[in-house]
């Protein structure tokens, strides 16, 4: 399964709006690549940023899958890549 980057920044925004208690359209996501830190990404959420670690991401991908798809996958089971945007590719 492959989930596209509005997908990635769908998972991100869900997830941190339960954690901080904020809707999920309060939440802006800009999702990051660096040849020596790897995936990341800086959310805007009340009147605050933060970065989140590719750890972080793969968190709220798992979550994503989970509560839109039913599907529970782990870590290891994430693949970020960078094409022409992000991408997770999911092993199933």
């Amino acid at each position: 399964m492959r989930l596209a980057e509005q997908d990635i920044v769908n998972a991100i925004c869900l997830s941190m709006a339960e954690r901080k208690q904020l809707k999920p359209n309060d939440i802006d996501v800009e999702l990051m690549w660096d040849e020596d830190l790897g995936f990341s990404a800086e959310i805007f959420a009340g009147g605050r940023s933060q970065i989140l670690t590719q750890g972080n991401l793969f968190e709220a991908i798992a979550q994503y899958m989970y509560t839109q798809f039913q599907m529970q996958v782990f870590w290891d089971q994430i693949h970020l890549s960078l094409d022409e945007e992000i991408v997770a590719e999911i092993a199933v």
